[in-house]
């Protein structure tokens, strides 16, 4: 039996070296250079090519490198009897939302504005918003929901979330369902996703959704680029009712160079770089759930495949 490192991630040799040190007995293999496809039972995989994983006859347990698993759930891209499980690790959460909390704050303060006018050579004072009457709506009530709502209610902003199912937080209003995400966004100054990339989720941030958010409002998306209609975006941009827009995550990746995103002067794109997968951090998680595939004992973190996450 083998271990498949299924990634172009140029953190090969550390996961490598972490693993094999958690797990002696590994063998640990490295996409392309598998070997006997037979012998693999246990991936640890980021966007495969399609048909790829079907190569492997014995494949049980397919590991998202990461916390998103949207990237497996291409028509055949996973056979039925393969588990899918994800990484859940709290250094990835405190990146999040150290970003998220940034964000918020370079949008609230108009930052873009200053770039600007740096830019120009122009000096030029702006009054401060009011951060208590600065709602922040954030779309998706997971663990990165939870932690980006409390570090923002560290700053005073009024933090409302939204889920497809009813969800408490100490603290927090919280809305559900198709018209609790219409009555939150009626209410939201700053806009921020993190769901997961579902088909019901897909294109959830849209023309008719930017429509509802007061004149003025901003959008930020650290989750996957299909949330946003992008024409959408660029056209309620351009018109004023979404004052700004930061993100780290596109519908193309890289982000093509003649995209709009780049040169409008009130977009701020990072690299999808809100996150990144810490192999110190997240290997022992995996070699976990290596050992516990071994051992026939359940796997932590499984991906339900119904929902989608």
């Amino acid at each position: 039996m083998a271990f498949l490192f299924l990634s172009n991630s140029d953190k090969v040799n550390i996961w490598r070296s972490e693993l094999t040190r958690l797990c002696p007995d590994m063998d640990f293999r490295i996409w392309p250079d598998v070997g006997n496809p037979e012998d693999i039972e246990f991936a640890l995989i980021w966007s495969p090519p399609e048909g790829e994983l079907a190569k492997f006859p014995n494949l049980k347990v397919a590991c998202s490198l990461g916390a998103g698993v949207d990237h497996l759930f291409k028509p055949g891209m996973i056979p039925e009897h393969v588990s899918i499980v994800r990484l859940v690790d709290e250094t990835m959460g405190t990146q999040m939302r150290e970003w998220i909390a940034y964000a918020v704050l370079r949008l609230h303060r108009e930052m873009p504005v200053f770039d600007q006018q740096q830019r120009e050579g122009l000096w030029k004072s702006h009054p401060n918003p009011d951060t208590s009457k600065t709602k922040v709506g954030i779309l998706g009530i997971g663990e990165l929901g939870r932690m980006a709502g409390q570090a923002l209610r560290a700053f005073d902003f009024p933090v409302m979330e939204w889920s497809r199912s009813p969800k408490q937080i100490e603290g927090i209003e919280c809305f559900h369902g198709p018209d609790g995400l219409t009555e939150m966004l009626r209410q939201t100054n700053i806009a921020v996703c993190l769901l997961p990339l579902t088909p019901e989720t897909k294109g959830i941030l849209n023309a008719e959704r930017f429509a509802l958010m007061p004149r003025g409002a901003s959008v930020i998306n650290a989750a996957r680029g299909a949330h946003i209609d992008d024409d959408a975006l660029l056209a309620a941009l351009d018109s004023g009712q979404i004052a700004f827009a930061m993100m780290d995550v596109f519908q193309t990746e890289p982000l093509p160079a003649d995209h709009r995103y780049w040169n409008h002067p009130r977009v701020t794109i990072t690299p999808h770089a809100a996150s990144l997968t810490p192999p110190y951090t997240s290997a022992p998680q995996v070699a976990e759930n290596y050992r516990r595939m071994l051992a026939g004992e359940p796997l932590m973190n499984v991906v339900d495949r119904k929902q989608g996450y």
